[in-house]
C-alpha cells in the first residue's frame, strides 16, 4: 500500500477454532464472561465475522481452523435510517447498505439528504472530530453495498490501489425480455456525451474507457431476465449502458432504453462487494439479498 493511516487501535478480537462447536457456544467460551444477550447482540448488529463473513447466525457449525473475528468497536450510538443500513463498521470503514431513491454524495443541492450526509452525522455522534469519505459511488436508482472510509488516508489507499484491492464486485440486474444466452462477456468502449450526460457505447476503440461485464442468467421468462452481473472494469452507468447495447435493458431505466417498469424503481442492485481490507490486507466480503421485489416477478 502506498500510505498508511496514523495508528489506531480497533477493538477486535480474532480466534481460532480448535474443535467442531457451534459460534454461540464457542463466543460464550472466548469472550470473557460475556452474557447470551450480549453475545446476541453483536451478532444482531453484525459485529461478528466467520472465515472473513459476516454471520448472524447463533447456531452456525464451526469447524476446525475457522477464524472468528469480533468487532467491538462499534459504540453505543446506532445508525436508524429507512434508506441506509450499516453491515460493517470498524475503526477505518464504514460498508452500508443503500435502498434506492438515496444519492451517495450531493450533486449541488447541499440541502438534500445523501448517504454521505447520512454517515457524516452518525460518526460525528460519536466524536465531532469524526469524518467521512467517499471511496465509490452507487448510481441513486441502485441499490446494494456500498463503502466509505474513515480517514483521508484510508480514502487514498483504496481509491489509489482500487483494482488491486478490490477482488469481486457483483450486482444483480432484472432486464426485459428474455436473454438467450446463458452466460457473456461485454467488450465495448464508453464515452460521456458532455451535453446530455449520456453514456454512448462502441465495438470499437473510439478513444474512450473500455468496459468489460461478465453476466450469467440466473432466472428467466417470456417479458423479462434476471441476471448476475460481475463487473471487471468500473465505468459509469457501465451495467445500464452494457444491458441496452445487448437489448435488454434494465427495467426502469428510461434513459438507457427501457420500455417497462414494473417493480416502480430500476433493477440494479450491488450485491456483494469483497475486498483486501486496506489496512489488515484480509480479504473481507460482505453480501446483501436479492432484492424481493426483482424475485416476484418470476412467481
Amino acid at each position: 500500500m502506498k500510505r498508511k493511516p496514523q495508528a489506531v487501535t480497533p477493538k477486535e478480537v480474532k480466534l481460532k477454532v480448535a474443535e467442531p462447536v457451534e459460534l454461540m457456544t464457542f463466543l460464550l467460551a472466548k469472550m470473557g464472561g460475556m452474557s447470551r444477550t450480549s453475545v446476541k447482540s453483536l451478532l444482531a448488529h453484525r459485529q461478528v465475522m466467520v472465515n472473513n463473513k459476516i454471520s448472524t447466525q447463533f447456531n452456525l457449525a464451526l469447524q476446525p481452523n475457522d477464524q472468528v473475528i469480533v468487532n467491538s468497536g462499534r459504540g453505543n450510538i446506532e445508525l436508524s435510517h429507512p434508506k441506509l443500513k450499516v453491515i460493517f463498521e470498524d475503526a477505518y470503514l464504514i460498508v452500508v447498505e443503500k435502498k434506492e431513491g438515496l444519492l451517495t454524495v450531493s450533486t449541488g443541492n447541499s440541502d438534500e439528504t445523501t448517504a454521505f450526509s447520512i454517515l457524516k452525522e452518525y460518526v460525528k455522534k460519536n466524536s465531532p472530530q469524526n469524518r467521512i469519505f467517499v471511496v465509490h459511488r452507487l448510481d441513486r436508482e441502485t441499490s446494494g453495498v456500498i463503502m466509505f472510509a474513515k480517514s483521508k488516508e484510508v480514502q487514498l489507499i483504496l481509491q489509489e490501489n482500487w483494482h488491486r484491492i478490490i477482488t469481486r464486485r457483483v450486482y444483480v440486474a432484472l432486464v426485459e425480455g428474455k436473454v438467450e444466452k446463458e452466460q457473456d462477456t461485454i467488450v465495448t468502449w464508453l464515452t460521456e456525451n458532455e451535453k446530455s450526460l449520456k453514456i454512448h457505447s462502441s465495438s470499437t476503440d473510439n478513444g474512450g474507457q473500455q468496459a468489460i461485464t461478465h453476466y450469467k442468467r440466473i432466472k428467466s421468462n417470456e417479458n423479462y431476465s434476471l441476471l448476475e452481473i460481475e463487473l471487471e472494469t468500473g465505468r459509469k452507468n457501465q451495467i445500464r449502458v452494457h444491458m441496452q447495447e445487448i437489448d435488454h435493458p434494465v427495467v426502469g431505466d428510461k434513459k438507457y432504453g427501457a420500455g417497462t417498469s414494473p417493480i416502480a424503481r430500476l433493477g440494479l442492485h450491488a450485491r456483494l462487494l469483497a475486498f483486501y481490507h486496506p489496512i489488515t490486507t484480509e480479504i473481507v466480503s460482505f453480501e446483501t439479498p436479492v432484492p424481493r421485489n426483482f424475485l416476484n416477478i418470476f412467481h
